[in-house]
Formats: C-alpha cells, structure tokens, sequence
C-alpha cells in the first residue's frame, strides 16, 4: 500500500477500524480509506485479539494508521470506545472491517453533518458488497415499541432515498460529533455489540442532536461478516439490547403507555423464532434481557436527568407507521439544508 506524507494539521476524523478475524477484507477496507480525496484523517485500527492473519496481510505503511492489538476480544462497543479515545478529531467516523467506502464516502459525510450544527450523527449509503443492485441500509428506524430495523434492507437500489433527517447512523459506516458522543458517554459497554448504534442514536437524539442520512456517502457492506447475520450470537445480543435500549432510554410515560406493546410483541418474535430455529437464543436474550433491566437503573437514571429532548420530541422522531415497519421501508425525512 502507498505511503502517504506525513500531515502537518490536525486530523479532521478520526476512523476507527474495530477488527476480530475479518481476514482479506480489512486490507481492503484500509485501502478504500487511503483512496480517499478527504485524506487528513487519523485511523485507528483496533484488533480485538484475532487469532487469523488479518493484520498481517496489511503490510501497511502510512503514517496515518494506527494498530492497537488487544488481549481479549472487547466486542464492537468497547472496541469503538477505545479506538475514539486514542483520537482528538472533532468527528468521529467507525467502519466496519468489511465495509468498503467509495473515494468521496468521508468527504461527503463530513460535508454534509457540517451543513448544520443540530446535526451530531450521520449515516452512509450500505449497498450489498455481493449485490449491487440491493441495499444493505439507508439508515436506522425506531418505532415507538421498541424496535429497531435497517431502512431498505435487502431491498432494490433504485429505492434510495434523498439525503434528510434519520432517527440514527448504522454503526457499520457511520459519522459522530466528538462532543456530542462523549457528552453521552460514548457506546454501551455492556452491549458488547449488535444494537448499540441504535441505543447510541436514541441518547443523542434525546441530548438535543439530530441525524442525517447521507445518499452520496456510498459504502459497499459484507454485512455480519464476521459473526453472521442469523447466528445465535447475533439472535441472543440483538434480542437482549433491544429490551436494554428501549427500557433505558424511552422517557418514562411513553414508557409506561408503550411496554405492553413492546413485551407482546417480543412474545409474537419468539414465536416466529420457533419456526426458524432461532427459539434457543431468542429466549435467552429475552430473559437476559429482562433479568438485566435492575442493573440498568443507573444508566437511566442518568439518561433521563440530563436529556433535553421533550417526550412529544423523541416519539416524533421515530416511526409510527406499522407497514414501515413490516415493509423494512426507510424514513428519510426532508430538512431544511438538504
């Protein structure tokens, strides 16, 4: 790989790479980085004790990279954690090891989160790395029972929407305001991964931000590459964050008006989880899940103190609609600078 000069400025962003055995396609995700035309930046690649040659197939030399090796798998939160704290950038960029950014993907999410000082979080286009003609997401969606999904997963390219306003970023490419993302204490440790961009969203937006999704900011996504999509492991921590980010986030009368909605529905997903073969994880994630929530009062409490964002607020930002949900439809909604 070329080596880049040295840069004299501080770094615009800072990216962080968070690795476990991603193999061929982290050298691929850092040479998509250094063919960026946004080229002040500082990457941090974090490798959560991978046992596989992925770091050694880089045979980077750019003064712009860093390796951090750590003893122990941390998972994607902590991993991100660390990796932003090496940093001193005012943006803050995570990029999933099998996410492969088009040259103007940074210049266009920095461009855009720029355009407006509410803007704290901004998202990229996903497009199927095996696919071109799917996407792979246009931005995270919450409804207001406590469910998350992927706007247009694995639906037709030609359905992309305009740049607007999203509920969040998926994690996988997205941008963060430093201020903004250590103002509400950075990812949930206790997540481990699988979630934790949502419930990240969920407390910027309640702190006053707002997100973008950015339609030129193309990347190229494997998706679950590394841990898979329908394994046990992702089916048990998507299923116990969710429970996680709805009971500490959600402000407490929506909160009260909303559980029942959000435990019948868990209960109609392990059903379905029957008739998948998923039943085993869904269950334990239920049950973590719920066992969990007295540990999470602090978070909450802490959550809830300092948000700025009304009740009426938050429920407006998310989306209500059920065939939206059903559908995995996105809602990109239309602002003022874009």
């Amino acid at each position: 790989m070329a080596k880049k000069p040295a840069k004299t400025d501080p770094p615009q962003v800072d990216v962080v790479i968070v690795n476990f055995n991603a193999g061929d396609m982290l050298a691929r995700t850092v040479a998509c980085l250094q063919a960026q035309t946004l080229d002040n930046f500082h990457a941090i690649i974090i490798d959560n004790a991978s046992s596989d040659d992925s770091l050694e197939k880089l045979s980077l030399d750019d003064p712009r990279f860093e390796i951090i090796k750590l003893d122990e798998n941390t998972g994607f939160a902590r991993g991100n954690n660390i990796g932003i704290a090496k940093g001193i950038a005012p943006w803050i960029t995570c990029l999933n090891p099998d996410a492969f950014a088009e040259p103007g993907w940074l210049e266009a999410l920095l461009r855009q989160a720029k355009s407006d000082p509410n803007i704290v979080m901004a998202g990229s286009t996903q497009i199927m790395a095996d696919d071109h003609s799917l996407l792979d997401g246009a931005g995270d969606l919450y409804a207001p029972f406590g469910f998350a999904w992927r706007g247009l997963y694995h639906r037709p390219i030609d359905r992309l929407p305009e740049t607007g306003e999203v509920f969040g970023p998926c994690a996988a490419a997205a941008l963060y305001r430093r201020d903004a993302f250590e103002a509400v204490n950075g990812f949930d440790e206790d997540f481990f991964c699988y979630h934790e961009d949502v419930d990240l969203a969920f407390r910027l937006r309640l702190a006053g931000g707002t997100a973008v999704q950015v339609r030129e900011a193309i990347v190229y996504h494997v998706g679950s590459g590394i841990t898979g999509a329908e394994s046990p492991f992702a089916v048990y921590h998507g299923t116990r964050n969710r429970i996680w980010t709805f009971f500490k986030n959600m402000p407490l009368v929506p909160l009260i008006l909303l559980t029942p909605a959000h435990l019948g529905l868990s209960v109609l997903f392990l059903i379905r989880a029957l008739f998948k073969r998923r039943a085993g994880p869904t269950w334990r994630g239920m049950v973590d899940g719920l066992v969990g929530l007295p540990g999470l009062a602090p978070k909450r409490r802490v959550v809830q103190q300092t948000r700025k964002l009304s009740s009426l607020a938050i429920l407006r930002a998310m989306t209500w609609s059920p065939i939206r949900f059903l559908s995995r439809d996105a809602d990109v909604r239309p602002s003022a600078d874009t």
